[in-house]
């Protein structure tokens, strides 16, 4: 019995001490966003919300802000389409090399961000593609489709095939079937996998760097305005948003699949 309880309190330490190591710098983001004073100094002198009134305020902050939510939503829009239709074309259909291409969909996750910065940069010079928000959102969308691609290929693989066979016996033809039984089915993988893109999207900085031709998203008005000393309070309210664009919809994409087994594949 003490065993058991020693190890529980051992246990618990551990899981407080993980948590705070995870989580305690995310809340000093918070707390700096929050001082009233323009130092870093700890703790701080007072709190204040004049920082986030300044940062609405700011131009480049809120250009930044929108090109991120441009590029996130265009990502997630291409990567629904591709990564759906390539889903449903590796689960329906048996052919030759239909694992290979399985693998080459998932594959770009794993590849370190400044490989794909550089492939995406030097094709974009080949073909003469100019840089800027199309360019950013092409970028992400090459990860990006990784995710939709594993929620949608997961659930259709838990969704029985005679539903629509049993649709077709009653005489719906294919776009019934895919509108009243298999849209239904997929609807909310889909949803969740879109709301994981576009918070992938919003957070990412080194494709971006190789991609971005001058075009300030979020990420990238961080990373150049953190060194800048009058800039830190600044950048402690624009990494406050980074992060709740970030963690509402995982959160959101966690409560509609009812678990956390759809978020696969997130990078970084």
């Amino acid at each position: 019995m003490v065993t058991g309880r020693l190890g529980r309190t051992l246990l618990r330490i551990a899981t407080t001490l993980t948590l705070l190591f995870i989580y305690a710098p995310i809340a000093l983001v918070f707390a700096y966003a929050l001082n009233e004073s323009a130092s870093t100094a700890w703790p701080p002198i007072g709190f204040s919300l004049k920082w986030i009134l300044e940062a609405f305020r700011n131009t480049a902050l809120i250009e930044a802000f929108l090109s991120s939510v441009i590029v996130a939503s265009g990502a997630t829009v291409i990567a629904l389409v591709l990564g759906t239709l390539a889903s449903a074309a590796v689960h329906r259909y048996r052919f030759f090399g239909r694992e290979a291409i399985s693998f080459v969909v998932i594959f770009p996750i794993a590849l370190p961000g400044i490989i794909t910065g550089i492939a995406l940069a030097t094709s974009f010079a080949q073909l003469d593609f100019p840089l800027g928000i199309l360019s950013i959102v092409v970028g992400h969308a090459t990860f990006c489709i990784v995710i939709v691609y594993n929620n949608a290929l997961a659930r259709l693989r838990r969704t029985a095939g005679s539903f629509e066979e049993a649709s077709a016996d009653l005489g719906a033809h294919t776009w019934q079937t895919l509108r009243y039984v298999t849209f239904p089915a997929m609807r909310s993988a889909l949803f969740a996998g879109a709301l994981l893109a576009f918070a992938l999207a919003c957070d990412e900085v080194i494709v971006t760097n190789f991609t971005n031709g001058g075009v300030k998203t979020l990420p990238i008005w961080i990373f150049e305005s953190y060194r800048v000393a009058n800039q830190v309070p600044l950048v402690s309210v624009a990494g406050a948003i980074a992060i709740v664009l970030s963690v509402v919809p995982v959160y959101l994409a966690t409560r509609i699949t009812g678990d956390a087994s759809g978020i696969a594949g997130a990078r970084g």
